[in-house]
């Protein structure tokens, strides 16, 4: 499947990486912008070319059948969102039953254009003691760019300016939510 991918990615679909996927067990993957279902793919895609195991999270009844086995063969893990269920602990355990764990989460949690970002991903970070990685799926250079991991301060304004000059001119399938 690695080959496959390489040749779908960098031939087919004429795409390229910058930076290197850093080697690290566990982080959160914040990957920006999510404007369409096409980035779940493109995901999946690049997962391979890295050849890399990278996870995400999603609520529990898509871990049911009959689609429950394709959801964990991609990396996912299931996660109690009821109202009762902290979302942020929820998650930053399932960490702590992983050897290696990448989650992969997007932001803005939606695929509509946001003018604020979701902090999930940033108290995840912090509660789990991990490291933050930025992915940006530049839709407008056919690129993937890869940051070095980032250790969240706990200051989120800053940490957070940092992360949104890392997306500063990245476009989106659709072009209209683009940074």
């Amino acid at each position: 499947m690695h080959k496959i991918a390489k040749f779908i990615y960098f031939k087919l679909l004429g795409w390229k990486t910058v930076g290197d996927f850093p080697q690290v067990k566990k982080c959160v993957i914040a990957v920006v912008p999510h404007t369409s279902w096409v980035d779940f793919f493109l995901g999946l895609l690049i997962r391979k070319v890295w050849n890399e195991e990278i996870n995400y999270v999603g609520k529990k009844a898509l871990f049911k059948p009959p689609f429950g086995w394709f959801f964990r063969w991609t990396g996912g893990a299931p996660v109690d969102r009821s109202k009762n269920n902290n979302m942020v602990s929820a998650t930053a355990a399932v960490f702590k039953t992983r050897k290696k764990f990448r989650l992969t989460l997007a932001p803005e949690g939606t695929r509509k254009k946001v003018t604020e970002w979701k902090t999930g991903f940033y108290y995840i970070a912090i509660e789990a003691k991990v490291p933050i990685v930025l992915v940006a799926f530049d839709f407008g250079k056919k690129q993937v760019k890869i940051s070095k991991p980032y250790t969240p301060t706990g200051n989120k304004e800053e940490d957070f300016k940092s992360y949104e000059l890392f997306f500063k001119g990245v476009k989106g399938v659709v072009e209209k939510y683009s940074y």
